[in-house]
């Protein structure tokens, strides 16, 4: 298996950047985070901890499709990245770091190739991602994943 690789962009800007992943030539773009031996089925599944973790659970966490040329590159619905970008802000009460929860149930998913460590790091990193994004701007996560 290859990597994952979500990144913040424009509409046209992620096309351009799907298609030079797919020709398999493109270096780790700034600010992207890529995940090695994973595929979009596993950021689904973060997307639906991370919903779960902020009380947003039920809301559709299915990646889409953004162009029928290429079937590589999906987009991050809207509902996903608020729970992503709220992992970074959330309180509970006495129940611990909500980000950490979520790395660790994370780590914890059937063939993950990653321990509760370095989800933590590749959670927080699509959790600033995602909360780095300004609706003024058109731009908007994506997932690429070969």
């Amino acid at each position: 298996m290859g990597f994952t690789e979500i990144f913040a962009a424009t509409h046209d800007a992620a096309l351009k950047r799907a298609g030079q992943l797919d020709e398999g030539g493109a270096a780790a773009a700034q600010g992207a985070v890529r995940i090695p031996d994973i595929s979009d089925f596993e950021v689904e599944q973060l997307g639906d901890l991370a919903g779960t973790a902020v009380h947003a659970g039920g809301a559709d966490y299915e990646l889409t499709m953004v162009d029928v040329a290429s079937d590589s590159l999906l987009a991050v619905p809207p509902a996903m990245v608020r729970a992503l970008a709220d992992l970074l802000t959330y309180e509970t009460e006495g129940e611990g770091n909500v980000l950490d929860d979520v790395a660790e149930q994370w780590a914890a998913q059937e063939d993950m190739p990653f321990d509760a460590g370095r989800a933590r790091t590749y959670v927080r990193q699509v959790a600033e991602l995602a909360g780095s994004l300004d609706d003024s701007e058109r731009t908007g996560l994506y997932v690429w994943s070969a």
